[in-house]
C-alpha cells in the first residue's frame, strides 16, 4: 500500500516545507483544495519541480468543466487530479479525456456519494484510475463516525481504491488490511511536532 501526504495549508511555502519533510517516507504529495484555492496552480509547479520523483495530487474536487480544468492542472505539472463523485458522467469523462492526452490520471472521490461501492464501480469503468473513499473533516467531527464504513465500501467495491477519513497510526493497519492501494494521511502528518517523524511511523506501520 502507498501513502499519500494531503498537505492542507494555504501557503506554496507552507507546503514546499512540509513536503520536504514529509517526502522521503510517501510516495504521493497531495496539494489539498484550500492551497490550490489560496495559492493558485503555481503551487503545483513549486511542488513538482521540488519533488520531480514523487507522484503530485492536484485535489481539485471538479464539478463540472471536467477536461478544462484537469487540462491545466496537468500542464501545471500533476499527475492526478481529482473529480467528485457525485458530478455528472460527462465531466469525469472529459476529466479522463485530459488525463490521456498527458497520459496523467484522473481519481474520483466519493464524498457526499450515498452508494459508493456503485458509484466506484461506474467512475472506474469512465477510466478513473482510482476511487477515493473520503470522508471530509465535517463528516469525521460528526459524533459516532467511524473510518470502518469507508473500508467496508472499498472492500465491497472491488475496485482500485483510497481511503481518506481518519487515516492515523490507530487506523492505517486495518486500511491496509482493507484491500486499499492508497492511505491518505493529512492531520496525523501536518500537525505532527515532527512531520517527517509522523510520515515515517506511518510507513513503518505499513510495513
Amino acid at each position: 500500500m502507498k501513502l499519500q501526504f494531503a498537505m492542507d495549508t494555504l501557503t506554496t511555502d507552507a507546503a514546499l516545507e512540509l513536503a520536504a519533510a514529509a517526502a522521503p517516507h510517501v510516495d504521493i504529495l497531495e496539494l489539498g483544495t484550500p492551497l490550490i484555492k489560496s495559492a493558485g496552480l503555481s503551487a503545483i509547479t513549486a511542488i513538482k519541480r521540488a519533488h520531480p520523483d514523487k507522484v503530485i495530487l492536484a485535489d481539485l474536487k471538479t464539478m463540472d468543466a471536467g477536461e478544462l480544468e484537469a487540462d491545466i492542472a496537468f500542464r501545471a505539472g500533476a499527475d492526478l487530479v481529482t473529480v467528485l463523485g457525485v458530478a455528472d458522467d460527462s465531466t469525469i469523462a472529459g476529466a479522463v479525456k485530459a488525463a490521456q492526452a498527458h497520459d496523467k490520471g484522473v481519481v474520483v472521490d466519493l464524498i457526499g456519494v450515498e452508494d459508493k461501492p456503485q458509484r466506484a464501480r461506474e467512475v472506474i469503468g469512465l477510466g478513473a484510475v482510482f476511487v477515493e473513499m473520503h470522508a471530509g473533516l465535517d463528516e469525521q467531527a460528526k459524533e459516532g463516525y467511524s473510518i470502518k464504513s469507508l473500508l467496508d465500501d472499498g472492500e465491497a467495491s472491488g475496485v482500485p481504491f483510497s481511503v481518506a477519513g481518519g487515516v492515523n497510526t490507530s487506523s492505517i493497519v486495518a486500511v491496509n488490511a482493507s484491500g486499499a492501494q492508497i492511505a491518505v494521511a493529512g492531520s496525523a502528518i501536518y500537525s505532527a511536532r515532527d512531520v517527517g517523524a509522523a510520515a515515517a511511523e506511518l510507513r513503518t506501520a505499513i510495513a
